[in-house]
């Protein structure tokens, strides 16, 4: 067992995790946080995107041990005094979410590229949302609300 302190959504945390444990399954068994999907658990779909020191990480691929002394930001974090991210809004405003299994993930991904840059071009976005994947949308839609928040930004 190993004790870890971790900052989870700008709430400091405290655990005993077993050394095994991934951190989607510490984010969702321990804490309650079960807007971070599990899915493929190899990395492979994005469905457990979180934000790790700023930086989109596939949950399945990281231990909670090493998340030790670290931040994290899971979906519940981005809404603030009940409102929602203008990413959530633009994903709901343009239609972005059909099932909704992968936009926890793609937005996530999504805010961790505009905080690095505000303006990114659609190259940069495309990159950017590459190791998501999305069976209902057929991406489009996807792409036009992260536009829509940069041009709001512009």
């Amino acid at each position: 067992m190993t004790t870890i302190r971790v900052e989870v959504n700008g709430i400091s945390r405290k655990a005993i995790v077993e050394p095994t444990l991934t951190l989607v399954d510490f984010l969702r068994d321990h804490l309650g946080l079960t807007g971070t999907k599990k899915s493929c658990d190899s990395g492979n779909c994005g469905a457990c995107t979180v934000i790790l020191d700023g930086k989109a990480v596939n949950s399945c691929l990281i231990l909670a041990a090493e998340t030790d002394g670290h931040s994290v930001t899971t979906i519940e974090g981005l809404q603030k005094n009940e409102a929602l991210h203008p990413l959530q809004e633009a994903f709901i405003r343009k239609g972005a979410i059909q099932c909704g299994f992968c936009s926890p993930g793609m937005i996530l991904t999504a805010k961790a590229l505009l905080d690095q840059n505000p303006s990114p071009s659609e190259d940069q976005i495309r990159d950017a949302l590459a190791g998501n994947l999305c069976r209902c949308t057929g991406y489009s839609k996807i792409m036009e609300a992260i536009k829509s928040v940069t041009e709001r930004t512009r």
